[in-house]
């Protein structure tokens, strides 16, 4: 397997889309089982108010990232320990849920339908707005009568599993140990800037992006976590070679629950993020910021590709959505054609 030849192959699109404005900055890397890596790094870290050069160790704000990375990592630890069950209601571990009405439906939410965003929630609430200390805000959260809907990905969701993982742990998601490399408090001089936001009314730096996990103090169990590159590919390389042990949560993520979902992560299907070429038992997860990682169990490769796409503003042209699966496929073909040579 050429990890070079792949990472060339697939980082033409990046250096085009740079090149057009169209990102600041990015870092694309792979890593397989046996530990080889490949990172390439183009653009800038921040050009606004001054322009910072993009770096190999470069810390960016992970954004949804933190989904599968921590909350899911570490509900399946407990999972895997035997202290919960993933078809325990949430209100058996948080008695608080609509503790005003017995009967609401919140309080049979499941943290396996969490997990997998199949639960009535909606897609994300402006609750930043309310302008609530965070122990207020997470009192809102749990005693609010949510408006009923179909199935959607839901930073809802995450944001109950980020309150119980404190709860089972009796400590803010801020203080729990991290793997190297990532962290809930970075320091802003090492991070990719992300977006001048109008209601902190400056630039963003080493602070989270999103506006509810900043209402939450700066970590919850939807984001607030940020990382490296190559911390993103040893999380990925570690998926690698705890899969083949039957007892490790990891065998978990290799089972699809829905068409396009396992737990905590999105799972190989038409359309999405990882490319066509990517196989069956292929997960992966994004980030809103312009972040992703995908790990391939049968390819025995993980990849992460890492952008600063929102500075200066999301609303600016982006091209992630479509850069990514474009990246996936031309990074894939190389690796399937090396491994047939």
């Amino acid at each position: 397997m050429s990890l070079r030849s792949a990472i060339d192959h697939a980082s033409g699109p990046i250096g085009e889309a740079i090149e057009r404005g169209l990102l600041p900055g990015a870092v694309l890397g792979a890593v397989d089982a046996a530990g080889d890596r490949v990172v390439f790094v183009a653009g800038n870290a921040q050009l606004e108010p001054d322009r910072v050069p993009m770096a190999r160790g470069t810390v960016f704000d992970l954004a949804s990232l933190t989904k599968p990375i921590f909350t899911t990592t570490v509900l399946l630890e407990h999972v895997a320990s035997a202290a919960i069950g993933l078809e325990q209601p949430l209100s058996e571990l948080i008695p608080d849920l609509r503790q005003h009405d017995l009967q609401a439906p919140e309080r049979q939410l499941t943290i396996r339908e969490c997990l997998t965003h199949r639960t009535f929630l909606p897609a994300v609430e402006p609750l930043y707005t309310l302008g609530l200390e965070p122990a207020t805000l997470e009192a809102y959260v749990l005693q609010r009568s949510w408006q009923p809907g179909p199935p959607v990905y839901s930073d809802i969701n995450f944001i109950l599993l980020g309150i119980l993982i404190e709860r089972l742990s009796r400590s803010p998601l801020s203080e729990h140990v991290v793997p190297l490399g990532f962290t809930f408090t970075p320091a802003a001089e090492c991070c990719a800037a992300t977006e001048w936001c109008p209601w902190r009314r400056r630039m963003l730096r080493g602070e989270v992006h999103d506006e509810n996990a900043c209402a939450f103090g700066g970590a919850a169990g939807h984001a607030g976590l940020f990382g490296t590159i190559d911390a993103t590919l040893d999380f990925g390389i570690a998926l690698l070679q705890t899969a083949p042990d039957p007892r490790h949560p990891t065998q978990l993520l290799m089972r699809r629950e829905t068409p396009d979902r396992t737990l905590g992560w999105q799972m190989s299907s038409p359309g999405w993020s990882g490319g066509e070429l990517s196989s069956k038992r292929c997960i992966g997860h994004t980030g809103f910021t312009g972040t992703g990682l995908w790990v391939d169990f049968d390819l025995g490769i993980a990849w992460s590709l890492l952008t600063n796409r929102v500075h200066p503003s999301r609303h600016a042209p982006s091209v992630t959505l479509q850069l990514r699966p474009l990246v996936a496929d031309r990074l894939n073909a190389e690796i399937r054609r090396s491994t047939e040579r």
